[in-house]
């Protein structure tokens, strides 16, 4: 189990769809309306609590992730970092909510989980087209995250760092200053490979 106030409730039974996913541009915080920005922090605050979370319904899966900046010809570029334990709902359905993030994401630090960011995920046999929010195009398509989510399970994803300013801007995937030393399940991963849109 990571170290992390909820205890036992860091459980992994959504490991099958967590999604961690790279860039593929993106777009600063300034050139997003600070209004909404406020409102999505405003929204997801009571989630800096990890036990209301997982009442919620957000379940932990349990690895700490981040990536060593390898690049890898026709997958996805990850700069070097991390993302951090993901929280997945799998009651969240339908097009993307600015307000109801599929994902959580935290960052162990001492012993505790720190909120730090909101990711969306839309599976690829259900999108017509590439998803964006606020202008945003969703990175991907892209496999699944082996070994927490099957390989053949592809997706878009679209994260934002609404809780720790990323100097990569605020949807990149990655965030230079998230580690995973605090926590008790560190996972490396290697770019995830792209895949074609749907025609």
């Amino acid at each position: 189990m990571p170290k992390c106030s909820v205890g036992r409730l860091c459980i992994a039974a959504a490991m099958s769809l967590v999604c961690m996913g790279p860039g593929i541009g993106t777009v600063n915080a300034e050139d997003v309306p600070m209004d909404k920005i406020d409102a999505m922090r405003e929204a997801l605050a009571k989630y800096k609590d990890p036990y209301v979370a997982v009442r919620d319904l957000y379940l932990s899966t349990v690895g700490c992730v981040h990536y060593d900046g390898s690049k890898m010809e026709g997958h996805l570029d990850y700069p070097k970092g991390g993302m951090g334990i993901h929280f997945v709902n799998l009651t969240v359905q339908g097009p993307p909510d600015p307000m109801k993030p599929n994902v959580l994401i935290y960052e162990p630090v001492g012993g505790k989980l720190q909120l730090v960011a909101a990711e969306w995920l839309v599976p690829l046999a259900a999108a017509k087209e590439r998803p964006s929010l606020f202008g945003q195009p969703f990175q991907g398509p892209m496999e699944g995250h082996e070994p927490l989510i099957p390989q053949g399970f592809h997706h878009y994803d679209l994260h934002a760092w609404l809780f720790k300013d990323n100097p990569l801007g605020m949807f990149s995937p990655t965030h230079p200053d998230i580690t995973c030393e605090d926590a008790e399940f560190s996972l490396l991963e290697m770019p995830t490979k792209l895949v074609p849109e749907q025609q």
